[in-house]
This record gives structure tokens, C-alpha cells and sequence, in this order.
């Protein structure tokens, strides 16, 4: 059976990666590369969560959040193989919300669509980059004895900061630390009641493997 959220994160990477490549087509001056990366996501509890529609204006504690496995791809480039480079990042994680006293958990998934613009040190074995930019972050809430199933898209950042590793001239191994921060608004959490607002925030850590051509 087709997984149905694999197939929507592949085509949100997909729609992103058909745009990227028709503003930047291949050039032979430029170091293209696709990535698979897997790693692990340690959230931060949702901190400032504040009640939305008529619960507008109540206040609720931190809900903590799991630490959840992760996984994705990316497709990025370096104009005239230089320091500079562009680079999607799309990566996702379940970092589930955990029991609050008697309140049973909810589960959480994030798919976090990133547009960075990196710094690297081109060398012939070892690169060194940090780099950072905007993301979406697609959230989805489930249903629970509490919570109706709900889906979000908020705006976002990530910074990174990762060491690659050429293991061959066209394949390298590499290891990412990557922040991301951002708010997530679930409107419809409560059904006709409304909803809260909560600040997102994440460190993840990831190893993958890059083809360059």
C-alpha cells in the first residue's frame, strides 16, 4: 500500500525541485547534487501556547514533545563550483505530543520544506558549510479523545551547519546539525471552539550521502 503522506512530501519536493531547476537549469559551470539524509529530531517542548477562535486569550502549559526519528532528500547546486551555493532541503519527523497528566498524547508529524543558501569550503576531500534561509512547515495534528485532526502550513526558518566528506570525486558523506523555529497555528484543533497557537522549535541531527555532477 502507497504511503499517502510519502507521496504528498514527494510531490511538494518534487513541485519545488521542477522550480528550482527551471530558474537555475544545469550548467556545466555548476556543481549540481542530490542527497538522502536520515537522522534523529530532538524537539523543544511547544512553548507560548495561547488559545485561538473563542478560546482567544487562554493561556496553557508547555506541551512536551517526543524526540522522533527523521528522514529526507536534497537538491541543491554551487554557481561556477564555488563557495556559494542554493540548496532545498526537505526532511520529516513525528515528534508526537507527550501525556499532560491525565490528557493522553496527540500525534504530530512535521514535514519541513527549506530554501538555504550556503557557505562551504570547496575543498578536493573535506567541506565544511554552514548556511540557513526560509522554510514551510507542514504540521498535522491527530485526531485524539481530546483533539480533532488538523492541518497546517507555517513560515519558518532553519540555519545548519554540517561537514562533507568526499569519499569518491562525485560521492560524499555528510553530517548536519540544522535549527529550525517557527510557529504553529492549529486553528481547528477543537473542532468549532477554535484552537492555539504554539511556538515550534527543533535540533536535529543528521548523516546522508550526496551525488555531485
Amino acid at each position: 500500500m502507497v504511503c499517502r503522506r510519502c507521496v504528498r512530501i514527494g510531490f511538494f519536493a518534487g513541485l519545488l525541485a521542477s522550480s528550482l531547476l527551471s530558474i537555475f537549469p544545469p550548467q556545466t559551470s555548476a556543481e549540481w547534487y542530490v542527497a538522502g539524509q536520515v537522522g534523529v529530531n530532538f524537539a523543544d517542548p511547544l512553548r507560548n501556547v495561547r488559545g485561538s477562535g473563542t478560546l482567544a486569550g487562554l493561556d496553557a502549559p508547555n506541551f512536551n514533545l517526543k524526540t522522533s526519528p527523521a528522514f529526507g532528500g536534497k537538491l541543491g547546486f554551487f554557481p561556477q563550483h564555488g563557495p556559494f551555493g542554493f540548496e532545498l532541503d526537505v526532511s520529516q519527523s513525528t515528534p508526537h505530543i507527550k501525556n499532560l497528566d491525565d490528557v493522553p498524547g496527540i500525534h504530530l508529524s512535521v514535514t519541513n520544506i527549506g530554501a538555504n543558501v550556503l557557505l562551504r569550503y570547496p575543498g578536493v576531500t573535506w567541506q565544511p558549510y554552514i548556511g540557513g534561509g526560509p522554510a514551510l512547515l507542514v504540521a498535522r495534528l491527530g485526531r485524539s479523545t481530546t483533539t480533532e485532526s488538523d492541518t497546517q502550513v507555517s513560515v519558518g526558518g532553519n540555519v545548519l551547519v554540517g561537514i562533507r566528506a568526499f569519499v569518491t570525486p562525485k560521492v560524499a558523506l555528510f553530517t548536519e546539525y540544522k535549527y529550525t523555529d517557527s510557529t504553529v497555528r492549529f486553528g481547528g484543533a477543537f473542532g468549532p471552539v477554535g484552537g492555539f497557537d504554539a511556538t515550534y522549535r527543533a535540533h536535529q541531527l543528521f548523516m546522508g550521502v550526496s551525488y555531485h555532477f
